[in-house]
């Protein structure tokens, strides 16, 4: 490292060692560092030194080009090229400057600027616009004849950070030093201005530090603003209700009055609260809450429930369970409500089931059948190979026209270790899809050709894990269709020739059925009072026929799996229309006058003592829209109740 004053006299002497052309003095003056180019010349002379750059001076357009790597050099930047941005990078301690060929933006320390010109590429190097490598590294520049001179004047950094992160009053604060300098010169005196090593008072706080090197440069002032916060104290947790007491079946208001110093989300836990009651007595209710550093406090408070009733409990579930969460009921009297009949009449549509064995235990073919037209398909397996494997369903034209195969509706569920979380899924999946109708996705399948088509069930499935799924596909031409199960890493085009059929269980389904679309006619205006309709009895609504194209067994759709509902209902005004499950676990998801409704919104409806909000009619009589399917793992028979709402009271 050269003395300032041997600086200044190496500015004074530029003039005979670039051959009597006069450096721009005004620029140079002062300055830590002179760089002086000549024309059509590598030489670069440095602070007196000679230097030979890799490309010489260039004029183009009227615009002076050094070597981008030369002018790095010079200034004791490291160089390197980022291939994935394809900038070249001039890079120090203290920052980084980026240039790319052929624009005129240029990145110095994160800020984006716009040069001269734009930099090019000469003999393998790039040329970068001298006034553009001035104004990224803030160099002063001119020009008197063949010489363009650079000035710059090299600075420390004075740069420090401090302490927690979070600052509290009277805890002691550490301050780190980022103190740096371009010519490497260790730090020789320093000033600070705010500085403390413990704050008393909360409050902002402005520390400005200047360094000086052992060049003897000053920095420019480094400053940093903090804020000081109060010790941080337990939140206050409180709340309120809008009364004391209350009657049995009243809806209690809960407004959290809970404070804190620093957090304004704190997180809440109650103890005994509920929105209403249906028993009298006293009631204690807790409230904790916990600020963002764990710090908690809790407050319970007593309300009292009268004798007086004002609505019992399956009351108050009717009138203000919200659409899809569930109430009480008692199982046993939903049976002695009347039991309404009904007439369907069915669609042409055609739909495939491939469910048995609804156990993989190895590889092979789980359907092998042909069709055209629209088709809907259902999945439903578990896999107990004992081994990753993903299904596919390959289409093969054995005809003599190239066949084109759409996905038009598709919705999956899983894999899952629950075979009632995939069930659920795959249909609201379905139905949303429905709703919200994809774009077509078409696959061209070529004569004597095997295709991968609806590669969205092709998902990794795991040993012991579930995976159903439906879909609405479409082929303009009779195509082979089998559904085929290998190995995670296997072509499953490449394993068809060795993969034999796997044999049905004898207790699930697999098979082709038509009329897979049925509407059910219910006659009159329900709500009036008390009735009920039965699904998936096989009495009022049978079972589809089918058969198994694989044997050519006749097959019969158990819980009607795969089909798809629509209902129109007139409904009378204020009328609730709740679902009770009368077979076990039912779950799934119902279109319900053009939105989806989740059966039930979360978790499954389980037992007969419990019914879950399909829907209310208002004041007026309206229709009500059903579009649904039997979801796969669900049981049936399903009990879809009809009634009027109780009085609201006050």
């Amino acid at each position: 490292m050269k003395p300032i004053k041997w600086l200044l006299v190496v500015a004074l002497i530029l003039v005979p060692l670039l051959g009597g052309a006069a450096a721009d003095t005004a620029t140079a003056r002062a300055a830590s560092n002179v760089l002086v180019l000549t024309k059509n010349s590598k030489q670069m002379v440095l602070n007196g030194t000679i230097h030979i750059g890799a490309q010489p001076l260039t004029i183009r357009d009227g615009v002076s080009y050094a070597s981008f790597a030369s002018m790095a050099a010079r200034y004791g930047y490291a160089v390197s090229y980022d291939a994935k941005t394809k900038e070249s990078i001039a890079r120090t301690p203290s920052g980084e400057i980026r240039f790319r060929m052929n624009t005129k933006v240029v990145n110095a320390n994160g800020q984006s600027l716009t040069g001269q010109a734009a930099a090019f590429s000469l003999n393998g190097s790039m040329m970068v616009p001298i006034r553009t490598w001035a104004l990224a590294t803030g160099s002063r520049v001119s020009a008197a004849g063949v010489n363009v001179t650079l000035a710059w004047d090299t600075k420390p950094s004075a740069a420090f950070s401090v302490y927690p992160a979070k600052i509290y009053t009277g805890d002691p604060v550490t301050y780190v030093d980022r103190y740096s300098s371009p010519e490497g010169a260790p730090l020789l005196n320093e000033e600070w201005i705010g500085r403390q090593e413990v704050f008393l008072d909360p409050g902002t706080y402005t520390i400005t530090r200047t360094v000086q090197d052992a060049t003897g440069a000053w920095s420019d002032p480094f400053t940093l603003t903090i804020q000081v916060h109060a010790p941080n104290q337990p939140p206050v947790a409180d709340f309120r209700t809008d009364k004391d007491v209350y009657r049995q079946g009243e809806r209690i208001e809960f407004t959290n009055l809970s404070t804190d110093d620093n957090t304004k989300d704190l997180k809440e836990y109650w103890i005994g609260k509920q929105e209403v009651f249906f028993e009298p007595g006293e009631k204690a209710i807790t409230l904790e809450v916990t600020d963002e550093e764990g710090y908690a406090s809790s407050v319970t408070k007593t309300i009292r429930i009268s004798d007086e009733v004002l609505y019992t409990r399956e009351e108050y579930g009717k009138l203000f369970t919200a659409i899809g969460d569930m109430f009480p009921v008692d199982g046993k009297s939903v049976l002695n409500i009347p039991t309404l009949s009904y007439d369907f009449h069915s669609e042409p549509s055609k739909m495939i089931r491939s469910n048995s064995p609804e156990l993989w235990t190895s590889e092979g073919i789980a359907y092998d059948d042909q069709f055209q037209g629209d088709i809907r398909l259902l999945f439903h397996n578990k896999n107990t190979t004992g081994y990753p494997v993903r299904m596919y369903l390959v289409a093969t034209n054995e005809g003599y026209r190239t066949a084109t195969f759409g996905v038009k509706h598709f919705g999956a569920g899983g894999p899952d270790q629950y075979e009632d979380n995939t069930g659920k899924m795959s249909t609201v999946r379905y139905l949303d899809s429905l709703l919200s109708p994809p774009t077509v996705k078409y696959t061209t399948v070529k004569p004597g050709q095997s295709v991968k088509v609806l590669t969205e069930i092709s998902t990794l499935i795991k040993p012991n894990l579930i995976f159903s799924a439906y879909a609405d596909v479409t082929s303009d031409q009779t195509l082979r269709f089998r559904v085929v199960v290998v190995a995670d890493g296997k072509d499953p085009i490449k394993e068809l020739s060795r993969l034999q059929l796997m044999p049905a269980d004898g207790k699930h389904t697999r098979g082709s059925f038509n009329n897979a679309t049925r509407e059910i006619d219910i006659p009159g205006v329900l709500g009036g009072k008390a009735e009920r309709i039965v699904l998936g009895d096989n009495k009022l609504d049978p079972y589809l026929d089918g058969y198994d194209n694989t044997d050519g067994s006749l097959q019969l759709n158990r819980g009607n799996f795969g089909v798809l509902y629509k209902m129109n209902i007139q409904l009378a005004p204020r009328t609730l229309v709740a679902l009770n499950p009368r077979g076990g676990l039912y779950t799934g998801a119902f279109i319900v006058n053009g939105s989806l409704v989740p059966v039930p919104r979360s978790g499954w409806l389980r037992s007969q003592d419990e019914a879950m909000v399909l829907y209310r009619s208002g004041n007026y009589r309206e229709t009500l829209n059903l579009t649904y399917l039997i979801a796969s793992g669900s049981n049936l028979p399903i009990t879809m109740i009809f009634q009027p709402l109780p009085a609201e009271k006050s």
